[in-house]
């Protein structure tokens, strides 16, 4: 778990991060990813801190964006606040606003966390769906731990291509993690709403299959099985009053 001190630079340097919008580009880039795990019991005290501290910062002109989602499963409360950044570069900005509101942060924010986690993942637009993101408030992420990035690499290659040539465009947004533990790779499926889960489409094996045949599929189906140590997925909602 982190130590208070740590977890104030956690939530200072965050909400410092500068975030572009994320509309598709050809390009690559950096995502920042830290997340709140919120005390049992305190999720109102968190979001009514989270809320003054950006009341500040708006209040005093700061220049950061960042998006804050909330993630609907699991034994534990979690918001995961993402900033964009072109490049390296972008980490050594910072920013006084930020710094200004800190005692916020100290007081009404820091006392409801129970523990931060930071992460750090790039951008793969050749992978990716080449569209808007800006307009979805949901989000279905798939995590992959994976033991053989070769094998995984090429699987991902086939099926978003495949996909792309069947349906017109892919489906996700894929990112590699940066080191840390856990996943290694993780897909961010976006939706408007709730209701567009609804919306029912063959899954992404069925569509190589309808192309490739099902030899071709389980062949290419049981690489990717053997390339991955684990999945998991979890249900996020964009938290607008929480973003910038």
């Amino acid at each position: 778990m982190k130590t208070l001190k740590s977890i104030l630079l956690s939530v200072c340097f965050l909400f410092m991060l500068p975030l572009s919008s994320q509309a598709q580009e050809v390009e690559s880039y950096l995502i920042d990813m830290t997340t709140y795990t919120v005390k049992f019991g305190h999720d109102a005290n968190f979001t009514d801190g989270v809320k003054k501290w950006i009341k500040c910062y708006k209040d005093n002109n700061g220049k950061g964006t960042w998006n804050t989602w909330h993630r609907l499963q699991g034994n534990s409360n979690e918001y995961v606040v993402v900033t964009r950044k072109d490049n390296w570069a972008a980490m050594d900005e910072s920013d006084p606003v930020g710094k200004m509101c800190s005692p916020i942060a100290m007081q009404s924010i820091v006392p409801h966390i129970e523990s931060v986690e930071i992460g750090i993942g790039k951008y793969m637009p050749n992978y990716s769906k080449n569209s808007a993101l800006e307009d979805n408030t949901i989000v279905w992420v798939t995590n992959f731990e994976v033991k053989d990035d070769t094998a995984f690499n090429e699987v991902v290659k086939q099926v978003t291509e495949t996909i792309a040539s069947k349906e017109g465009q892919k489906r996700g947004y894929w990112y590699s993690i940066l080191g840390g533990e856990g996943a290694d790779y993780f897909v961010s499926s976006a939706f408007k709403n709730f209701a567009d889960l609804d919306n029912d489409r063959d899954g992404v094996w069925k569509v190589y299959e309808s192309v490739h045949g099902k030899p071709k599929t389980k062949e290419i189906r049981d690489k990717f099985r053997a390339s991955v140590e684990d999945i998991w997925s979890y249900l996020y909602t964009l938290e607008s009053d929480l973003s910038k």
